[in-house]
């Protein structure tokens, strides 16, 4: 392994791109970020412009390249992460057809009780490892067929963002990794392909979609079309990636059983490593394919995690994010301050995060987020705290559902933009009561992506030997024990909210008012 060989990696979120180069000890040279935003036609819709997310990817990708000042005939090949589940509805010249319909949406109930009435939820479950959700795309391309016939008529291929960025790159096909395979909803996890079956019983052909593909696979050479909009020299290398929460879990070394990866972006999700495909008995985790082939992951994802502090800021926080832009602060590390001075449990307020539906354990799109116990005793600094801990109550209930289903949690490697924060670092090991490790690269999304293009590149021999030399521990959290026990208490409360809302049928009758 030269030292003098590099890999650039993309990361397409849902509210921003970033581009990264590495060496090959896992070091960053350099990274650059584009924002954008989602549209909401109606209250649960969520869609975005594809086309913009790949503009925004190759100029975070360029700027990352020039930057990192390694020449670019120096940076051996290019993989990518991103946002899973988005359907983009492709015409026979690969153009767009609609806005790409997002994971985030929730427009699909009368889909998903569709689905259950042709394939009951326990079987569907055996098969895909999925819990039936208005999530998976399955629901959004019936609904595009049922509710825009002249879209669907002129459709000739559904695919994913990883597929499409991977095309505008200059891939051969359209390619789909193993793990963003599973969220169309009807993919064989275990055997790795399309169920021809699931396919047959909804009236959908294989022809319609990208070709699954092993991580670190290689997908093509970088066009020189593409070429001048990223950096890249044309005949890089392009590796088949990851979506966001694998590429983020091999990026923070979940790559042998007993390791657990919590992680906090515009959404959240818990990973846990699987050497056989394994099915919760709860019926509650996804079961997806590892980057590693032969290998799984049980996960649990929360619809909204970070993205409920981002709207916090922008909706609640505005005078302060205005002083701290004013100032040339970073609005976090100020906020951050403030909520420092606010004890844990927040003076007993609490927030159900649900900004976006209820995802695992829970699986309800009719929830919406909930603020109890305010007094006129609380300001923003306790909300704000609120915000903080509620995210990460809802991330202990998917660690607690792992438990009930049997999964030993050892390792527990913390990730996203939120591990900056100290204190965010401290309330995560409090409220799970186990210590928590960060990571050098907080950015294990595109850690992980640089691990695939390595791999793709042959300068490693595995994605385990990879994920070995490039991922590196930085702190570890230690809870403290009179914290984790308010935290306990809290929890506790935090499920009886959700339970009473919902046997009362008040999130039921909100979303319905919601959507007149």
């Amino acid at each position: 392994m030269s030292l003098n060989n590099y890999v650039a990696a993309v990361d397409i979120g849902t509210t921003g791109s970033k581009g990264m180069v590495f060496s090959m000890d896992g070091s960053p040279l350099s990274s650059a970020y584009r924002e954008y935003s989602c549209s909401y036609p109606k209250p649960s819709w969520v869609e975005q412009d594809a086309d913009l997310l790949v503009r925004s990817a190759m100029e975070a990708l360029r700027e990352a390249v020039i930057s990192s000042g390694a020449s670019p005939g120096l940076i051996r090949s290019v993989s990518v992460s991103a946002q899973r589940c988005c359907g983009i509805f492709l015409d026979g010249n690969n153009r767009m057809l609609r806005p790409m319909i997002s994971w985030q949406d929730n427009r699909t109930p009368a889909e998903v009780e569709e689905i259950s009435r042709k394939i009951g939820p326990d079987e569907y479950y055996r098969r895909t490892g999925y819990p039936n959700s208005t999530t998976w795309l399955l629901s959004k391309m019936m609904w595009v067929r049922k509710h825009e016939p002249d879209v669907w008529g002129r459709t000739e291929r559904v695919v994913q963002m990883h597929d499409y960025f991977l095309k505008a790159l200059g891939a051969d096909d359209f390619f789909v990794d193993m793990n963003d395979a599973g969220f169309f909803g009807f993919f064989d996890s275990t055997e790795g392909r399309w169920d021809e079956e699931l396919l047959s019983l909804f009236d959908f052909d294989s022809s319609l979609l990208p070709i699954p593909s092993v991580s670190g696979t290689i997908a093509g050479k970088v066009s020189a079309e593409a070429s001048g909009m990223c950096g890249l020299s044309a005949g890089t290398i392009i590796a088949v990636g990851a979506g966001d929460q694998c590429a983020g879990s091999l990026g923070s070394g979940v790559v042998r059983k007993g390791t657990v990866s919590v992680s906090m972006g515009t959404a959240g999700a818990v990973n846990a490593f699987l050497d056989s495909p394994y099915r919760d008995p709860n019926g509650t985790g996804m079961v997806t394919c590892h980057s590693i082939q032969g290998n799984w992951l049980l996960e649990a994802h929360q619809a909204a995690a970070a993205g409920v502090y981002r709207w916090f800021r922008d909706e609640i926080a505005a005078l302060e994010k205005a002083e701290a832009d004013a100032a040339g602060n970073d609005f976090y590390e100020e906020m951050g301050k403030k909520i420092a001075e606010v004890p844990p449990g927040s003076r007993g307020l609490l927030l159900l995060p649900y900004y976006a539906g209820a995802a695992t354990p829970r699986y309800n799109s009719d929830a919406r987020g909930v603020l109890l116990g305010l007094t006129f005793a609380h300001d923003r600094s306790s909300i704000a705290r609120a915000y903080m801990e509620g995210i990460t109550l809802d991330m202990k209930d998917m660690l607690s559902s792992f438990q009930r289903s049997g999964i030993e949690i050892g390792d527990i490697r913390i990730l996203g933009g939120p591990t900056r924060s100290p204190l965010w670092n401290q309330i995560q090991a409090d409220v799970y009561d186990t210590p928590v490790s960060t990571l050098e690269v907080a950015d294990a999304t595109l850690l992980g992506a640089g691990v695939l293009a390595a791999v793709g590149a042959g300068i490693f021999s595995s994605i385990e030997e990879g994920a070995d030399q490039m991922v590196r521990i930085r702190d570890i959290y230690e809870p403290v024990r009179e914290n984790a026990a308010l935290y306990g208490e809290l929890y506790d409360l935090f499920c009886r909210t959700y339970e009473g809302l919902t046997e009362k049928g008040v999130f039921e009758k909100i979303s319905e008012i919601q959507a007149r």
